[in-house]
C-alpha cells in the first residue's frame, strides 16, 4: 500500500527576537480591525512582543538541509494563532522558496485541529496521485495585539515545524524512506478516551501525547512520550521533528494524541513504524 512517509522535518524553538518592522502601520491595522468589537491594540503588549514573524519561521524551517532541499508539489502552512502582522502570503513565499512548483494554501481558525486536517489533505492528494512530496509546515508566534489567555498564562514560546512527505511503499519497495514513519489517519472525538479507543492498543505502539492531555490514559501500556508544555498546536509536531528516525525504527506504531484546550476536542494522528 502506498502512502505518504516522513522523509525529514525541522522543529524550531524560541528564536531570537526582532523589532517589528513598522510599529505605527501595524498598530494603525490593528485599530482598524479591532474597532468595530469596541477594543482597541494593548500597545504595550504589543511592544513587550518577540515580533517573530511567521515569514521567520519560514526561513528558520528552510534553513534545514532536509526541509530546505525539498521541492514538494503540495505545501500547507497551518496555524492556530494569526501571524504578527498578516502582511506576507506565507504559503506562497514558502513555496518561493522550496522550488516554487507546488500548490499551496493555508489552513487556519481550527486550533491544534489544523495539521491534523492538514494531514488528511495531504494523503488525499498523494492517494489521487497529484503529490508525491508534500510539504506541512506548522508556525506559531506568540506576539499579539490582545490579551490571549493561552499565551499568557502558559506560557507559549515562539516555534515551528516542517515535515517532508514523501510517497512510498510498504515492505521496502522502491520509494520508501527507511525510518520514515507512514502517516495512516487522523481523527478527532470528545475526549482522549474516545479518540484513542478508535486505535487499537498493540505491541509495538508508541503513545504520544501533547502538553494538554492531562491525567493517564486508559488502556495503553505501552510506551509513552509525553511533550513538554510551552506550545499549541507546534506541540506534537515539534516531538515528531525531532524524533521521527527512531520512533519510526523502533515503534511498528505511533499514535500523536493531543486536546485542544479551547474546543475540549481530542485529536489523534496514527503512523505506521518499521519497528518490531
Amino acid at each position: 500500500m502506498s502512502g505518504l512517509a516522513v522523509r525529514a522535518a525541522a522543529a524550531v524553538r524560541s528564536p531570537e527576537g526582532r523589532e517589528p518592522d513598522d510599529r505605527r502601520a501595524a498598530l494603525d491595522y490593528f485599530r482598524d480591525l479591532l474597532a468595530p468589537f469596541g477594543e482597541k491594540p494593548d500597545e504595550e503588549l504589543f511592544d513587550g512582543g518577540r515580533h517573530v514573524r511567521h515569514r521567520d519561521l519560514a526561513d528558520l524551517l528552510v534553513a534545514d538541509e532536509g526541509v530546505g532541499g525539498s521541492r514538494p508539489e503540495l505545501l500547507i502552512v497551518t496555524h492556530a494563532l494569526p501571524d504578527v502582522v498578516p502582511f506576507t502570503a506565507v504559503a506562497p513565499y514558502l513555496t518561493d522558496r522550496l522550488g516554487g512548483r507546488a500548490a499551496n494554501f493555508s489552513v487556519a481558525q481550527q486550533g491544534l485541529a489544523a495539521p491534523f486536517t492538514a494531514l488528511r489533505i495531504a494523503s488525499a492528494y498523494a492517494k489521487a496521485g497529484r503529490a508525491a512530496e508534500v510539504v506541512i509546515a506548522v508556525l506559531e508566534q506568540t506576539t499579539l495585539p490582545t490579551p490571549f489567555p493561552l499565551v499568557r498564562d502558559t506560557p507559549l514560546v515562539d516555534s515551528a515545524a516542517a515535515l517532508v512527505l514523501a510517497a512510498g511503499k510498504d515492505g521496502g519497495g522502491e520509494g520508501r524512506y527507511e525510518g520514515g514513519p507512514r502517516f495512516v489517519r487522523a481523527h478527532a472525538a470528545g475526549s482522549p478516551a474516545d479518540a484513542l479507543g478508535r486505535e487499537p492498543v498493540e505491541d509495538g505502539t508508541l503513545l504520544v501525547l501533547g502538553p494538554w492531555v492531562t491525567g493517564d490514559v486508559p488502556g495503553h501500556d505501552g510506551p509513552v512520550h509525553r511533550v513538554a508544555p510551552g506550545s499549541y498546536c507546534t506541540s506534537l509536531w515539534l516531538d515528531l521533528a525531532d524524533h521521527w528516525r527512531e520512533w519510526g525504527r523502533d515503534h511498528r506504531r505511533i499514535v500523536l494524541c493531543d486536546t485542544d484546550p479551547r474546543s475540549g476536542r481530542t485529536h489523534v494522528a496514527l503512523f505506521e513504524g518499521g519497528g518490531e
